[in-house]
């Protein structure tokens, strides 16, 4: 018998990311060659546009990992938009990605009320559509070959 639960345990998640991680190398010759490399980590990308005051006015947060970049989070302060912000910071992460980390894709999920058009502008595809995601919102993941 097994006894099912649903509370928060860090140690347990970290086990299971650990595990399947695992599975996944033995499964995947891909995920094999990884093993050991500067690729299987998945390292954390930021990006930042300060002000004269020092105050944030853009960021990007994102990592690499397995010769990708996943851009977690875009975001530019309202006076500052239009300025060009969010296309700099977009263009910093990928040249870091491709020239310092060597990532060959790049990938991000936005929503339909946020940059779909923002990021297709920038050489990014639709490749999913994921409909009622929050509800009423549709939220797209978009790729782009790096380089």
């Amino acid at each position: 018998m097994f006894r099912i639960e649903t509370e928060v345990d860090k140690e347990r998640g970290l086990l299971l990311r650990s595990l399947l991680q695992d599975a996944n190398r033995a499964a995947s010759p891909a995920l094999r060659d990884l093993r050991g490399t500067a690729a299987e980590r998945e390292t954390p990308l930021q990006v930042w546009a300060l002000a004269e005051d020092g105050s944030l006015a853009a960021g990007l947060d994102g990592h690499t990992w397995a010769t990708w970049l996943h851009v977690n989070l875009l975001w530019v302060a309202d006076q500052h938009r239009g300025a060009g912000l969010g296309s700099r910071l977009l263009a910093e992460a990928e040249r870091v990605a491709l020239e310092e980390r060597g990532c060959v894709n790049s990938r991000v999920e936005t929503w339909d009320f946020q940059a779909p058009g923002f990021y297709r502008q920038h050489g990014y595809d639709v490749v999913a559509v994921v409909p009622d995601y929050p509800p009423g919102v549709k939220e797209f993941t978009l790729t782009k070959r790096l380089g």
